[in-house]
């Protein structure tokens, strides 16, 4: 969502988010699951942010890493004075002491606000906490390289520590309700950009639906003409096939009329002698036969001449309702118009940068303020913001439960194993950092010591 904007099926092809390294390979090979199978899961989640922003999205993204147990950890290997090989996890809120064999689940926690001053002397690192009753925390790092490393993140993430725990200045008022403003105007330009994206689109379906209809008139159009091109010929047939049965009934005439004559010829030809009777008689039964014979030829061709008379005016009736059926369909006309306009976001980035200057092997820190109300303050937002993603991370639940059933337990790796026990603790990233917590600063230093 933040790299291409919403999800356009049209654009989102298969195979154009496998170029994009969107899962670590390990994490690949530790399911019976194909890239195809991937993408699609991944299609169906990015569809589902349609509308947001980059920004936005960006913000989510950071939302849901920010609870992963070894997000912002920088981990560095150390011994306590029993020489224990351990991890040291500079992190946002403290310093996290790790076993060896797990960077997930830390021993003990030291917040910056229990924190007064931090030094080193060649491996030796000293850190000395506000209550003065507590005993110093101690640990020796394996390279002395990093120590100085080691400072300047304790340094900066307790810097940072405090500026978000201090009450914002004038400045930074301004900055943050001008920034409120510019998100306001651009989900403004968001909302109005999305509107005329759905009236681009509306437009361009009923356009494609008119173009489909025209289509379909078209059609109409054609078959009208060739219906009454196929009435024009059956009327020409018709007429054609009547002149021809007019014109052999009036020869059938005529050969009638010639056999009569021909007849009262023979019978006055017979009066003149008796012998020539027997032979006329047969010629006049002969030629009856044939006179009759040609009467009932000339009543079925008069029959004929009567139905395809009747075919006639039946087909001048078709060609004139087709004829008319065509002139109808040519009187219509569609008319459409679209409109768009493409509006255009422009932001603008306020950016700050400061630097500290502190001692290169000491830094003391100085708490103020209720810290304690603070943390609770910051704890409230955390939950606010959880509770506004519950979709997100009920998501994400269905999705580790679908997928379950297609892991590779061989291919898990300690970390994996030990998420997994965790996950069936019901534990938290947050919930173990509450438990450390809730002991004095001495009593986790006693038990750094002994570990």
């Amino acid at each position: 969502q933040a790299k291409y904007g919403d999800y356009d099926e049209d654009n989102c092809k298969p195979g154009l988010l496998a170029s994009e390294n969107l899962l670590p390979q390990r994490v690949i090979a530790q399911y019976q699951m194909t890239p195809r199978m991937w993408e699609d899961r991944i299609k169906i989640w990015y569809s589902d942010h349609k509308g947001m922003s980059r920004d936005e999205a960006e913000m989510e993204y950071l939302k849901i890493a920010q609870d992963l147990d070894m997000y912002g950890v920088n981990y560095f290997p150390i011994t306590n004075k029993k020489n224990t090989e351990l991890w040291l996890g500079v992190t946002a809120m403290g310093l996290n002491i790790y076993e060896k064999n797990n960077k997930l689940q830390p021993r003990t926690t030291f917040q910056w606000s229990e924190i007064r001053h931090i030094g080193f002397d060649d491996k030796k690192f000293t850190i000395k906490p506000v209550d003065n009753k507590s005993p110093n925390f101690i640990f020796i790092s394996q390279k002395l390289r990093i120590n100085k490393l080691i400072l300047d993140l304790c340094v900066g993430n307790h810097d940072l520590f405090m500026r978000r725990r201090k009450p914002d200045t004038m400045e930074i008022q301004q900055m943050k309700a001008q920034a409120k403003e510019e998100k306001q105007r651009r989900a403004v330009e968001r909302n109005k950009l999305s509107r005329e994206k759905q009236l681009r689109e509306q437009a361009e379906r009923e356009k494609a639906n008119l173009e489909q209809r025209l289509m379909q008139l078209q059609d109409e159009m054609s078959n009208a003409s060739e219906a009454l091109r196929r009435s024009e010929e059956a009327t020409e047939i018709y007429a054609e096939k009547s002149r021809v049965n007019q014109e052999q009934m009036i020869l059938t005439e005529h050969k009638a009329h010639t056999f009569k004559q021909e007849m009262n010829r023979l019978r006055e030809t017979a009066l003149k002698t008796e012998k020539e009777k027997g032979d006329l008689e047969k010629r006049i039964r002969d030629t009856e036969f044939f006179v009759a014979k040609l009467t009932e030829e000339k009543e079925k061709r008069s029959a004929e001449a009567d139905k395809l008379k009747k075919e006639l005016i039946y087909a001048r009736a078709a060609e004139r309702d087709a004829t008319q059926k065509l002139l109808t369909f040519l009187s219509r006309s569609v008319n459409q118009s679209t409109s768009s306009v493409e509006p255009s976001i422009s932001g603008s980035d306020i950016t700050e940068s400061q630097v500290l200057d502190v001692d290169l092997c000491h830094y003391d820190i100085i708490a103020g303020g209720d810290m304690e109300e603070i943390d609770r303050e910051i704890e409230k937002e955390r939950v606010e913001c959880l509770e506004k993603s519950k979709q997100v991370q009920h998501q994400l639940r269905e999705l580790r439960s679908e997928i379950e059933l297609l892991k590779i337990q061989e291919n898990q790796c300690v970390l994996d194993i030990l998420n997994a026990e965790q996950l069936r603790q019901g534990e938290t990233k947050y919930s173990t950092l509450k438990k450390l917590k809730s002991g004095s600063t001495k009593s986790r230093v006693a038990f750094f010591e002994e570990l």
